[in-house]
Formats: C-alpha cells, sequence, structure tokens
C-alpha cells in the first residue's frame, strides 16, 4: 500500500488539492452570485482568481514538489501556471456563459461539471508543462 501512495503521490495530492480548489471556487461563485448578486460572469472571474492563487502555492509546495524560490524559477512557473489555468478558465467561463445565460441551465451543476473538466486539464498541463521534472 506504501509503495502505491508514493508511486501516485502527486496523483493524490493534486486530488486534494483539486477537491480543496474546487470547493473554494465554487463557495466563492456561490456567494458572490447568489448572496452578493454579483453577475454570473464576474462572480466566476473572482472566483477563479481565488482558485488559481490557491493552487499555485499548493501545487508548487505539496503536488509537484518545486523547491526552487529562485525568481527566475518562480516567474517561469507564475507565468506558465497563469497562462494554462487563463486558458482553461476561459473554457470554465464559456461552460457557464453559455449554460446559465444563454441556455439558463441550473448554475451549480454546471458549475460543478466545468470544475470536473477544468481539473483534469490543469493536471496535465502542470504534470508536462509547468511543474515537469528536469532530467
Amino acid at each position: 500500500m506504501k509503495e502505491l501512495i508514493t508511486k501516485y503521490k502527486s496523483i493524490i495530492t493534486y486530488g486534494i488539492f483539486g477537491v480543496l480548489t474546487t470547493i473554494i471556487n465554487i463557495v466563492c461563485y456561490q456567494v458572490l452570485y447568489s448572496q452578493v448578486h454579483i453577475s454570473n460572469v464576474v462572480s466566476n472571474i473572482i472566483a477563479w482568481v481565488i482558485a488559481v492563487a490557491f493552487a499555485y502555492v499548493t501545487n508548487k509546495i505539496w503536488v509537484f514538489e518545486s523547491k526552487s524560490l529562485e525568481p527566475k524559477v518562480l516567474l517561469a512557473e507564475i507565468w506558465k501556471f497563469v497562462t494554462c489555468r487563463l486558458a482553461t478558465g476561459a473554457l470554465d467561463l464559456a461552460i457557464m456563459y453559455v449554460g446559465v445565460d444563454l441556455m439558463h441551465g441550473p448554475s451549480m451543476m454546471l458549475k460543478i461539471v466545468s470544475n470536473v473538466i477544468v481539473i483534469l486539464l490543469n493536471y496535465v498541463a502542470s504534470k508536462i508543462i509547468i511543474f515537469k521534472k528536469e532530467k
């Protein structure tokens, strides 16, 4: 069992922090959209920014164990992370805009489905582009 945990550590920790990031994203969105009555798109953008900041820190430290604090490395990681997250954030925004604003679908169900898609794409991007191990 210990061998499996070690072998799949990045997937396990990504799953844990992915769930936490998703919860942060959904709770922020829900509070802003349903309680504060900020528009769907603006609520989604604010929730995304907060979730991405949380995700970068947790992915860097615990998921992909990128230890370097060298400015050149940090800037490159942050640039790639934000760029990839902007792409998946745009996908999330498109799903929410089309699903909620145009098709009048259930906002929370669409938010959850969108987050599942985004989490999978973000893991792949983080693994092969952002925090890839140098050989």
